[in-house]
């Protein structure tokens, strides 16, 4: 039987399969989200807040808890939307401002400008580039030092 889920701060609601995850909702939707652990409950890249409705959720997992102690931004709120089962209604979803490093070549386009959003580290989630600052080259050696360190992160993950 499908739920009704509500995405913030869009304002629009869609429906999931009972014990789909908030992640497919949100890709099902367009939006910007990425999981680049695959979706594993390793990586801060599909974070999301739960502004109500947390009781339609599955409990987190060891993992997922042990994953949100790290984000600098997470709250009792915090989900990871890989992990979180939908398996009631009333969940409305909001994701943090901001979007996470994927590719440097993306980034490297912007050197220059000045950051639309936040840029939020993958791991931890704090922020590498503030919204409105300027993209500067050094901030690629920050970002490719990032992504060595995620790539590092995840290969020892999979290891364990």
């Amino acid at each position: 039987m499908a739920k009704t889920v509500r995405l913030e701060p869009i304002g629009e609601e869609t429906s999931i399969q009972t014990n789909g995850n908030i992640l497919s909702v949100l890709l099902k939707n367009e939006l910007n989200v990425l999981h680049e652990c695959g979706g594993r409950g390793m990586c801060a890249t599909c974070h999301v807040y739960i502004k109500s409705g947390m009781e339609g959720l599955s409990s987190p997992s060891r993992r997922e808890r042990r994953t949100i102690e790290v984000i600098t931004s997470a709250n009792n709120n915090s989900r990871l939307a890989c992990q979180a089962l939908v398996i009631g209604e009333g969940v409305v979803v909001e994701l943090p401002s901001g979007t996470y490093v994927s590719a440097i070549d993306d980034i490297e386009s912007l050197i220059g400008t000045r950051a639309e959003q936040n840029i939020l580290h993958p791991l931890d989630g704090r922020i590498l580039v503030e919204a409105g600052k300027l993209v500067t080259r050094s901030m690629i050696t920050q970002l490719q030092d990032t992504r060595t360190e995620v790539t590092e992160y995840l290969n020892h993950a999979s290891d364990t």
